[in-house]
């Protein structure tokens, strides 16, 4: 049995009380229900009826829920909390802010914008919020933040999620975005571990890799989990990303299996070498990265045994739980490792259950201001900066991708702006257009694109998808008429628009950075972002 004098050291830092409880409800679980608190579910995923099944009979150690109205939320977990035996965990994705997990919640904008604005008071307050509008509904464990390197521009996943390809400053971001979402009462989670970013697949559709050298690793992804773990965080979320060369570094004939499921990696390098106290959870076990290693009876035992003390999500619950008790049964989960899991699950639940004040914030405030720090101005080689009436009475707007922000329509938002501001706006549609030189191209129109392409889950790529018409929007005539371009969800556009002259990354689609964007764009206020990643993607035409 786990030595429960170890709960009183980070991260857990129970006292006397504390830990007496931990020990006596841990006493009082049988192995069926000690074995249904190592599961964090998808409530959305479950029928009202089959969720409070799952909680009040299965004894399930965790719930998430899908972005609702917040009442709607609040009203779910305190629907839920009648029938927990122990308190719940109530986890949500607070990666871009308290809109992870509350549609009237705040987007205060992704991890590399906040990145971007490269300012820690920024990314301070991004967490205040997050804490702030979590806890307002009951969520006391974040999935983030996303602590990966964004080294492969291709890599569909990693791309806005991360603080950037810099170890130093995605470690800067992280330790303070921890730090203060933890001291006001909400768990977090860095992900995804040993860390994405290299491959350029997505772990959601199958295992992908991270090819690093051990050295390399452990100087990089391991340097910031270990100095994390240094910080006092409190979980780790174990991706479905193999890192065969630290395997093969601590064991030749290791299986090379992924975080996730690795033995090596959690057991060896988290818990042996970087001295992690705290809970590992799995990514989402529905994730083909996960399904597709080993058959399901075997890989839910076996991550268990290898270090994981919960499970994110499962395809069948009840049916995960009967793999549980048949991997205690068979010896591959041994009674000590289930305790031991059990018991870190209810020492975070104690943790937690410690009163903590709200954080004082305002969270549209902080959004423009980090918003203003961060847009970047990543090349402007004709010198286009500022825009005026005065040089181009016209504007042609060109929307690529979708239209939709999490305030409106990106298009109407950017016609009413530059309206506003004196100009004549026309709106682009290419069906409407067929090709044409240049002799007749307006000396007075300026074109300007916005692009709203963000990665997602289960996208293979993030590429810029043209009209199929000629593709013409495509920005042809880059020499005779003046263009620029404003990314709102994807750093790395330049890979398709190599030759635009002018071309800005605003990070996300958001009231505030559309506003502002356009804003720096006439010289309004300076640009003052600085580039987190290689947005000329390693390629020489794209500084042209």
């Amino acid at each position: 049995m786990m030595n429960l004098d170890r709960l009183r050291d980070k991260p857990f830092t129970l006292k006397d009380d504390q830990i007496d409880w931990v020990r006596n409800t841990l006493a009082s679980l049988s192995p069926a229900q000690k074995a249904g608190q190592l599961f964090c579910v998808l409530g959305d995923a479950e029928t009202p009826e089959g969720l409070v099944e799952l909680v009040g009979q299965y004894n399930v150690g965790g719930v998430l829920f899908r972005p609702a109205p917040a009442a709607e939320v609040r009203e779910k977990y305190a629907s839920l909390d009648q029938y927990a035996r122990i308190p719940l965990l109530k986890a949500a994705n607070l990666e871009e802010g308290g809109a992870g997990v509350i549609t009237d919640g705040t987007y205060f904008g992704n991890n590399l914008q906040i990145a971007a604005a490269d300012d820690l008071t920024c990314t301070e307050a991004f967490a205040k919020v997050c804490a702030l509008e979590g806890r307002s509904v009951g969520v006391n464990w974040t999935f983030s933040p996303v602590v990966d390197l964004d080294m492969n521009y291709q890599n569909p996943i990693t791309n806005m999620r991360t603080f950037g390809s810099d170890p130093a400053r995605v470690l800067a971001n992280a330790k303070v975005f921890v730090r203060t979402v933890q001291a006001y009462g909400v768990a977090a989670s860095c992900k995804h571990y040993p860390g994405d970013g290299v491959d350029y697949r997505d772990q959601h559709l199958h295992p992908t890799y991270n090819s690093l050298t051990a050295d390399e690793w452990f100087a990089s992804y391991g340097a910031i989990y270990s100095s994390l773990i240094d910080e006092g965080l409190l979980t780790i979320m174990a991706g479905h990303i193999i890192q065969p060369n630290v395997i093969r570094a601590i064991n030749p004939e290791g299986e090379l299996l992924p975080g996730s499921q690795s033995r090596e990696m959690l057991t060896g390098v988290l818990r042996e070498r970087f001295g992690f106290n705290g809970l590992i959870i799995s990514d989402a076990t529905i994730m083909g990265g996960y399904t597709m290693t080993v058959p399901r009876e075997k890989a839910i035992p076996t991550s268990i045994a290898a270090g994981c003390d919960m499970l994110c999500f499962g395809t069948d619950i009840r049916e995960d739980i009967s793999y549980v008790l048949a991997g205690v049964d068979s010896g591959l989960i041994s009674p000590e490792r289930l305790d031991e899991a059990v018991t870190r699950v209810l020492a975070l639940k104690a943790n937690l259950a410690e009163a903590r004040p709200l954080p004082d914030v305002r969270p549209t405030e902080e959004q423009f201001r980090c918003a203003d720090r961060a847009i970047t101005l990543v090349k402007d080689i004709q010198h286009l900066v500022p825009v005026s009436p005065e040089r181009w009475p016209k504007i042609r707007l060109v929307t690529l991708g979708t239209d939709d922000t999490y305030d409106g329509s990106l298009t109407d938002l950017a016609a009413e702006y530059l309206t506003s501001q004196g100009f004549q706006v026309g709106r682009y549609d290419p069906f409407a257009d067929d090709l044409h030189g240049t002799r007749n191209l307006p000396k007075d129109r300026l074109t300007l694109i916005l692009c709203n392409m963000p990665a997602a889950s289960n996208l293979t790529a993030v590429r810029i998808a043209w009209c199929p018409k000629h593709a013409l929007e495509i920005p042809r005539f880059v020499h005779e008429e003046p263009t620029a371009f404003i990314s709102f969800a994807n750093p790395y556009h330049l890979q398709d628009i190599p030759r635009v002259q002018t071309y800005i990354n605003a990070y996300s689609a958001t009231r505030a950075t559309v506003l502002l964007a356009l804003g720096k764009l006439l010289g309004c206020s300076p640009f003052t972002g600085v580039n987190p990643v290689d947005p000329f993607c390693g390629l020489e035409d794209t500084h042209l």
